[in-house]
């Protein structure tokens, strides 16, 4: 018989409307609806809103896991969506297991009409026990696609389908009737694990804005182990930032530089003060593709780990991840 285990931590899957006071609040941790013949346990390490779920909590979903991935042949994670991409992508940096393990939620909560938690749930509970997703690293699943953790994204507030990223999802779950019929549209990779016993380090982000002198970057630096800019284009940055990037970095402090474009890498192409090629010239290190919410975990991760200024380029350049 298969063996799924259904980790729940909370989120607008397990909302009902708020009996002490306005809007709802994760409650009851949904079931799975319409799995004969497998074997389902439940966990539930914390019951928590996405805005309150921190790298902290990532780290002990991951160890939980690896506990008990040797007993099953699928993982689900309900979680809110918020930040599920991110507790996705840390799973995607921190997990060595085979067993496929996959994120789902809902946008509607179990006193709407609509909800849209129990065909999620069915849906990543059909990917989860599926030969093909084994080795994939964790997924994310929702309203039928299924999504690389290293580059989805919630890309709607309200809407059903509020989940993209580009290049777009890697495969499809549909159904007729009682039959899963499940394609993907890409190989499995190979991927490094970076596995730290604790968080120790302290990253932050700051985001760019026309005629950002560095308001908030003295500050951010002097707190912080590692900096992530959330930068314009393909990682460009008015002037005044150039000096004090420059500065940082002569320290031995990583500045990752991300875009706050939708979708697209981080290209040094400009050579004027402050364009990418000038940020990488003082010390500034390209985020790659990921998004300045994810290239800040990855950066966590590594100084957390203790890797050093050159090593955490080389991952990021690299692509290693």
């Amino acid at each position: 018989m298969p063996r799924l285990a259904v980790i729940h931590t909370g989120g607008t899957i397990a909302s009902r409307p708020n009996p002490h006071g306005p809007g709802v609040t994760p409650q009851v941790a949904p079931s799975v609806p319409g799995l004969p013949g497998v074997l389902v346990s439940g966990h539930q390490p914390f019951n928590l809103p996405s805005p309150h779920v921190t790298p902290a909590h990532m780290l002990a979903l991951a160890h939980l896991i690896e506990q008990l991935a040797p007993e099953q042949d699928g993982i689900v994670v309900t979680h809110g969506t918020d930040t599920l991409e991110e507790t996705a992508f840390f799973l995607h940096l921190t997990l060595a297991t085979r067993t496929p393990v996959v994120l789902t939620g809902s946008m509607r909560h179990a006193g709407e009409a609509s909800w849209d938690g129990p065909g999620n749930l069915l849906d990543a509970a059909e990917v989860a026990l599926h030969p093909q997703s084994r080795g994939r690293g964790p997924l994310a699943v929702f309203g039928g696609d299924i999504y690389d953790a290293r580059t989805v994204t919630k890309v709607h507030t309200t809407a059903v389908d509020a989940f993209g990223g580009y290049p777009g999802p890697i495969g499809r779950i549909d159904r007729t009737g009682d039959v899963a019929h499940l394609r993907y549209f890409a190989m499995p990779e190979a991927r490094p694990v970076y596995a730290p016993s604790a968080l120790t380090a302290h990253v932050e982000i700051l985001s760019a804005y026309a005629g950002w002198q560095g308001e908030g970057y003295k500050e951010a630096d002097a707190r912080s182990d590692g900096l992530v800019i959330a930068a314009l284009g393909t990682g460009n940055l008015p002037a005044e930032l150039l000096p004090l990037i420059a500065e940082t970095a002569a320290h031995g402090k990583p500045v990752v530089i991300a875009t706050r474009t939708h979708a697209g890498p981080v290209i040094p192409i400009y050579g004027y003060p402050g364009g990418g090629a000038t940020l990488v010239q003082a010390g500034a290190i390209p985020a790659s593709f990921l998004n300045a919410h994810k290239a800040r975990l990855l950066l966590l991760v590594l100084l957390s780990l203790g890797r050093d200024l050159g090593e955490i380029r080389r991952v990021f350049e690299a692509g290693a991840f």
